[in-house]
């Protein structure tokens, strides 16, 4: 069965798996003792520590192992937070950072403090120019991911890390997507990254904290890994995580090039497939391995649901697969169409056979799903009666209200319009976004007694 998911969980590869076996007989005694076991176990941490930082690009001693990549987020910005908080307390982020930088921000917030989302484009790429605008004198933190989660995009890091220098500002960057591909570009202040994103054990994550930075860490003190861990060290985790890392990289140039041509047939070949799809992200500066698309009138769900009863394990970032039933973060802030999102993310070794086996089987699930919601095979004008029409979708959950939509835009005369009546936060982003797809023109959101009031004038 295709795993098509490496964005959440790259499968364990070889060398963590035999790196950790050998550890857990060699590294299970206490590093801080000095009797022979404890000393075999320091020299196994010191030299994962070591291989670890060298494809950090960072000093030993600057390198942390934590208890997983959300801990070592979550460490970074509280540690640094109050190692500059007499500059201010205020907090600089993309609107397009993992859940754990915007978790962190919202309680840097409750407490008192202050923070900014810095808008990105279409593509989800932060813009250098206003990264920069938004720093400010009592900025004590700025923080940008090396690339989007969900996208894919690659952000412009080392632009960013030169205005953040000439500020006097540091900068963290979340490089759990893209450290297993490469270094992170020069001018960082402090990185996280997080080990099972590159096939190494999960539970493990990396903080490196460059010397110079004021950097107070919070919580009861702790004698272990400069007080920046809290916890006896999973010397085992630390040297598999290590070791992986090493490995990945070594594969990472030719692997990069191959899936990298993968991705490009995928993006090439679904719009051609399927209609009604949108491939989001940078279409350039992107990861290699890493795609995303959403098709309309589909529930992203049940286009798992049956991806999955196909044997392709796939991910999605849209409202109907989400815990909380709202589009995605990254979705929303490059507006761009949540229904039906799907992302694959193709791990090591994956072949073009599978790949190829996925686009055939692609389009037919996507038409099931579709048949099953009763969405419109294309939009029919029809004699026009009224020049207005009142969409009642209250209570429904999108793509339904894009698809009653869709069913009736036809019924209008060009320059009439459709109201569509909708309580789904996804419906928000989602009609716009189909009116820039089906090119509508989307004249806005008024409030409703339930709900909002989405309005769409008819422009074809």
């Amino acid at each position: 069965m295709p795993y098509f998911d490496a964005a959440s969980s790259a499968p364990l590869h070889p060398v963590a798996r035999q790196a950790l076996l050998a550890a857990l007989d060699e590294g299970w005694a206490d590093p801080a003792r000095l009797y022979r076991e404890g000393r075999r176990a320091r020299l196994l941490l010191d030299a994962a520590r070591e291989a670890a930082a060298e494809a950090v690009g960072c000093r030993p001693d600057e390198l942390t192992f934590t208890s997983s990549g959300t801990r070592a987020v979550h460490s970074a910005i509280s540690g640094a937070l109050a190692g500059r908080r007499r500059v201010g307390r205020h907090l600089v982020v993309s609107a397009v950072e993992h859940s754990s930088v915007l978790h962190a921000a919202a309680t840097h917030e409750a407490q008192g403090g202050t923070f900014a989302e810095v808008p990105v484009d279409r593509a989800g790429a932060v813009s250098a120019a206003a990264y920069g605008e938004a720093l400010r004198e009592d900025t004590a933190l700025a923080c940008l991911q090396s690339a989007n989660h969900e996208v894919g995009t690659e952000q412009p890091v080392a632009e960013v890390a030169e205005l953040c220098r000439a500020s006097g500002v540091p900068l963290l960057v979340d490089a759990a997507q893209s450290l297993g591909w490469g270094p992170v570009p020069a001018g960082w202040s402090l990185l996280a990254a997080s080990a099972h994103k590159w096939g190494g054990p999960s539970g493990v994550g990396l903080l490196a904290v460059r010397k110079g930075v004021r950097f107070a860490p919070q919580g009861p003190a702790d004698e272990r890994e400069s007080g920046r861990a809290v916890g006896f060290e999973n010397i085992p985790a630390g040297v598999a995580a290590a070791a992986s890392l090493r490995a990945v990289r070594a594969e990472a140039a030719a692997e990069s090039v191959r899936l990298r041509a993968l991705v490009d047939l995928i993006r090439a070949r679904v719009p051609e497939l399927v209609p009604d799809v949108e491939v989001v992200g940078d279409p350039v500066r992107r990861l290699p391995h890493l795609v995303t698309f959403s098709c309309l009138y589909v529930d992203g769900e049940t286009l798992l649901h049956e991806l999955d009863r196909a044997e392709f394990s796939v991910s999605s970032g849209s409202s109907c697969t989400s815990s909380t039933l709202t589009p995605s973060h990254v979705l929303r802030a490059m507006g761009v169409l949540s229904e039906g999102n799907v992302r694959v993310s193709l791990p090591a070794g994956t072949t073009a056979e599978d790949v190829d086996r996925f686009l055939r089987v692609l389009p037919g699930v996507v038409s099931e799903v579709r048949e099953k919601l009763g969405a419109p095979v294309s939009v029919a004008p029809s004699p026009a009666a009224t020049t207005s029409l009142v969409v009642d979708s209250l209570g429904k959950r999108c793509p339904i209200p894009v698809i009653e939509l869709a069913k009736v835009i036809g019924e209008v005369p060009v320059g009439g319009t459709v109201t569509v009546l909708s309580d789904d936060e996804a419906a928000r982003l989602d009609i716009p976004a189909w009116c820039v797809m089906r090119e509508q023109e989307y004249v806005g959101e008024q409030p409703a007694d339930r709900g909002s009031a989405y309005v769409v004038r008819r422009l074809s």
